[in-house]
């Protein structure tokens, strides 16, 4: 996307610790569309700032890393792109919520760029701290809601709901990392039996 001369004059003003609506927005826009560019290796905050008119100091003290940032554009997309799934029977929840989510990183601008926060969070301690504190927390909500509707059902004992989620993360990102997130639903149908056994 080419920046016209007149969005380059466009200086967005900061309203102190309080997020401008407005620089906000065209923050998170000029960064969906970075991603969509150049992937997470091309996404930068100054490219960010560049874009959005927006002064750098302003998106570090909203967003401290670039991973941050990364975070807040990934949560959104996946929110609007993945619905949590409730069929009461948590091998069918688990199938069509990993289902959805492999699509979304196969297929996402987004999504697709995910391997590239995992892969900075091995060299930077800035980016493996937003990883443990911010994204995995977050993220894993609905996945372990599923688990927790299935612990009321009956399905499985509270206390394996942790084991439980970990074991479907490690088989998720093993296939993300491995670039093996193609549409085997045999296979993750196998698999997610197995979890909910």
């Amino acid at each position: 996307m080419s920046v016209t001369p007149k969005s380059m004059s466009i200086r967005r003003t900061s309203i102190g610790a309080r997020r401008n609506p407005e620089s906000e927005a065209a923050v998170l826009q000029a960064a969906r569309q970075l991603l969509l560019e150049k992937g997470y290796a091309g996404f930068s905050i100054e490219e960010v700032a560049r874009r959005a008119g927006a002064g750098k100091p302003t998106i570090y003290r909203w967003w401290p890393t670039k991973a941050d940032l990364f975070i807040a554009i990934y949560g959104a997309e996946k929110s609007a792109t993945v619905v949590l799934p409730d069929h009461g029977d948590l091998a069918r929840d688990l199938t069509h919520y990993t289902a959805d989510l492999w699509r979304f990183w196969r297929d996402h601008p987004a999504g697709s760029t995910f391997k590239g926060l995992i892969a900075e969070a091995q060299g930077s301690e800035a980016a493996l701290d937003a990883l443990r504190t911010k994204f995995l927390p977050e993220r894993l909500e609905p996945v372990r809601t599923l688990f927790e509707r299935a612990a009321a059902r009956g399905e499985l004992r509270k206390s394996e709901i942790a084991d439980r989620v970990q074991l479907w993360v490690g088989f998720s990102w093993f296939r993300l990392l491995t670039d093996q997130i193609n549409d085997d639903d045999r296979l993750i149908r196998r698999v997610m039996t197995l979890l909910a056994r």
